[in-house]
């Protein structure tokens, strides 16, 4: 190991040294108007920062602006876009005093800025900036545990030495600009530009009325979008602000510009204005700097939520700029590389023991089979192996030519490792060695983020598995499948939800819903509204019925959410349907000769809006073959299409589907669908009953030969079913037995229900009463009650009883003879 060049304690002290260099090469171009940025990229190189930024004075000299910034976005930090000067913050009381405030989370608690940061464990400095102009403050994050050592802080006091401030030329009213500058009045859409813009646009001076809507009608329409949020932008972060556009020619392809430009907070009586520059793209360099890349790095990693884009975006920026063959990044669990992306990702271009832990995706390869990286993780450094130091085999072929690994570091720990090889020799320069270190701090920060992301992601889609049907149920007569897509936007969970009811009389309640918002809050209200509209459908409401008490429920929960839903209930038997929309899609319907029908169902307000709202109930007739089809906004609705664009699309995708494999015909739907938002699909392919039941019905009344009425009425029944004698008398006993407990025991109505079906045949007894028949534990020969329903169970293959509006239905199933 003789040949290791690593970045130990005199690379430390070498780093201000390096500084220093860097900034007197950027004070060749004193003028550049990159200079601001590109010395506060050295603080994310040679100061452990994550990010810098620049404030300023305002021309009434009662804030201070926030000019210029580097690195994370500062909302991570809870830091604003400007500062009053006589207040209490630390960056007015640096610029105050004179004197430099080094702040650890400990003093950063009583702090508003920690207070609006989503994470509090960071450091704070704030340097003094002494200038021709009045001077102004050098805020700096560090994330690093220990904060800013002793090397970090000489290497930021030389960055604030090398800040200059001068006017930006646009920012002065009334003056000339120069060539390629604007300046954006934001309340009036005035501007004011050079001459080289108005080249750019193929306009001449005569010819520009100065207004910002003239050179936005010169654009190309699909980048419209882009620039009016740039332009029309009152609220943009001061910092944000490079974008790319094209611009249309008399002749040829568009013109691709870049806008690079900042907000400026208005004084009193002063408009805030947009100032910058705009430049043809073919014009700039090709090549960018070491710290620009670093620059580039940390934008894309404030954006990366997951470890899957922190590995790509880490990837995206080191193997182009440094040419290697090979890049690996790994999370460190336990004593085990979990590989996240390997570039190549062809099993044959890694060493044989990566190949043999190739268990998933990517490998898991044990830290302990090489003890060198092992070494490398435990000092926390990054180390460089030039070609032909002597390694073993895992470590030798991933870099034949020259290996660099980069522990990332993070929260007090290794959060992973990135490995970076070549193949041919490679000689590792000074400024490539600070790329590499300056990455693995950005990476390893970003990866223990989005590791948590991930963690918390799984967590809440966890809970929304939990609160959706594990399987849909078998039903006679028809068959459904479902589908859910979460959404890939961000980590929050959706409220998107559908269920399969079945009902008693081969009746079946079909479901889709939808809560408003994405929150583990939307979640859980998904969770008790799927909860309780089972409820109220299995009391035997109608479906009208059912969807207002769910609509009253919603309000007496008094949250502020609101949710759409679409209730059907189907008959199996009869083929037909009702229909209830509760500010949801309506049904889409596709008959057996393949057409497809949007039903015209009358709809109500959304659950949660109106407590008397009516929710009418719409018919629906269905044919064996037909299916119903009810979905989510979120497969129909999209940023370039309306919600009825989309509902026609599903018609048409529907009807070229081939329903008899209504699987594949959910996934086929599912297509092309866009993931900014949840989606949830049912479908449900009536096919008609084979065996339709025989029914018939008897309301009991009350008179002293009520019993005897409702035996007739079975026997007369079961005659004409051309059931045997032998059968009817365990029959006529469960009805004796139910139809007195009915009439001694509740008031109001009862009503006697025979169905018969393959053999079996149930007797149903339904009053209005909700408390339910208890069968005795013992019975003495004394007890004048209680030993029907022990005759009832003795008789009947099964029985029970179920809620039914109000009152209850006790049944029985008596099994028939042959």
């Amino acid at each position: 190991m003789a040949n290791v060049v690593n970045e130990g304690a005199a690379g430390r002290r070498a780093r201000s040294l390096r500084a220093e260099g860097a900034l007197k090469a950027l004070a060749v171009e004193p003028d550049s108007p990159e200079r601001l940025r590109r010395v506060l990229e050295q603080a994310l190189v040679f100061g452990g920062a994550s990010f810098a930024a620049v404030y300023t004075p305002s021309e009434d000299g009662e804030l201070l602006c926030l000019v210029e910034s580097v690195g994370v976005p500062r909302t991570l930090y809870g830091l604003r876009d400007g500062y009053a000067l006589a207040g209490p913050s630390p960056v007015a009381d640096a610029h105050r005093t004179g004197l430099p405030r080094w702040l650890g989370p400990a003093e950063l608690a009583d702090c508003a800025e920690a207070r609006r940061a989503p994470s509090r464990d960071f450091h704070l400095a704030v340097l003094p900036l002494h200038g021709d102009d009045g001077g102004g403050c050098l805020p700096v994050v560090s994330e690093s545990p220990g904060g800013f050592d002793a090397e970090d802080r000489a290497c930021l006091q030389l960055i604030a030495e090398a800040v200059a401030f001068p006017a930006p030329p646009a920012a002065v009213e009334g003056g000339e600009l120069p060539a390629g500058a604007f300046s954006l009045a934001m309340d009036t859409g005035r501007v004011e530009v050079g001459d080289d813009i108005l080249e750019l646009f193929g306009l001449g001076p005569d010819h520009f009325d100065g207004r910002v809507e003239t050179l936005l009608g010169l654009t190309v329409p699909e980048d419209l979008p882009s620039l009016m949020s740039v332009v029309e932008a009152g609220h943009m972060s001061i910092g944000d602000r490079e974008l790319e556009f094209r611009v249309l020619q008399p002749t040829g392809p568009p013109k691709w510009l870049r806008l690079r430009g900042r907000l400026l907070p208005g004084g009193e009586g002063h408009p805030a204005r947009l100032v910058g520059t705009v430049a043809d793209t073919s014009t700039l360099g090709a090549e960018i700097t070491d710290v620009a890349r670093v620059q580039r790095l940390a934008a894309a990693l404030a954006t990366a939520g997951t470890v899957r884009d922190v590995s790509h975006a880490v990837v995206t920026a080191l193997r182009g700029p440094l040419r290697a063959d090979r890049i690996a990044l790994a999370e460190l669990e336990n004593d085990r590389l979990v590989v996240t992306v390997l570039d190549p990702p062809q099993p044959e271009e890694w060493p044989e023991l990566w190949r043999t832990e190739w268990r998933t995706e990517w490998p898991d390869a044990p830290v302990r089979a090489m003890p060198t990286l092992a070494a490398a993780l435990r000092e926390g450094r990054a180390q460089i192996w030039p070609a032909g130091t002597p390694l073993e085999p895992a470590l030798a072929d991933v870099g034949p030519g020259g290996l660099a690994v980069l522990p990332l570091p993070a929260g007090g720990r290794m959060a992973g490792a990135c490995l970076i090889g070549w193949d041919a020799p490679h000689d590792f320069g000074r400024d490539e060695r600070a790329l590499l270190t300056a990455s693995a701090g950005l990476a390893g920060q970003a990866l223990l983020r989005a590791h948590a992301f991930d963690a918390e992601h799984e967590l809440v889609g966890m809970l929304q598995r939990q609160l959706l049907p594990r399987r849909l149920p078998r039903l006679p007569g028809a068959k459904a499948v479902a589908r859910y897509l979460p959404t890939t936007a961000g980590l929050e969970v959706g409220g998107d939800w559908y269920d399969v009811i079945p009902l008693p009389d081969n009746h079946v309640a079909l479901v889709i819903g939808d809560v408003q918002g994405h929150s583990a809050a939307a979640a859980t209200l998904m969770g008790q509204m799927r909860t309780a509209l089972r409820a109220y459908a299995a009391e035997g409401h109608p479906p009208d019925v059912v969807v207002h008490h769910a609509n009253r429920l919603l309000m007496d929960m008094e949250t502020d959410l609101f949710a759409t839903c679409a209730y059907v209930d189907v008959d199996l038997e009869e083929g037909t349907a009702w229909c209830v929309r509760a500010g949801h899609l309506p049904p889409v319907l596709r008959h057996p000769d393949g057409s497809t029908q949007i039903a015209e169902a009358e709809g109500g307000p959304p659950l949660g809006v109106m407590r008397e709202a009516d929710f009418p109930m719409s018919p629906l007739r269905l044919q064996p073959g037909t299916v119903i089809a009810l979905t989510t906004d979120g497969l129909v609705e999209s940023a370039d299409a309306d919600i009825d664009t989309g509902i026609d699309r599903l018609a048409h995708e529907l009807a070229r589907s081939d329903p008899a494999h209504l699987g594949l015909v959910a996934d086929a739907l599912l297509v092309g669908a866009r993931r900014s938002d949840d989606v949830a699909l049912l479908l449900l392919r009536y096919e008609g009953m084979a065996v339709r039941p025989l029914r018939e019905s008897w309301t009991v009344w009350r008179v002293p030969e009520a019993v005897g009425h409702a035996r007739r009425f079975t026997r007369r029944t079961l005659r004409s079913w051309g059931l045997p004698a032998p059968d009817m008398d365990a029959v006529l006993l469960v009805v004796s037995e139910l139809v007195t407990n009915a009439l001694v025991h509740t008031d109001g109505r009862v009503r006697l229900d025979l169905t018969l079906v393959s053999r079996r045949l149930r007797v149903a007894v339904a009053d209005a009463s909700p408390r339910t028949p208890v069968k005795p534990a013992d019975i003495s020969w004394e007890a004048t009650g209680g030993r029907g329903i022990l005759l009832v169970e003795a008789v009947s293959a099964a029985w029970g009883t179920v809620p039914v509006s109000g009152g209850k239905q006790v049944w029985s199933e008596v099994a028939l003879g042959e």
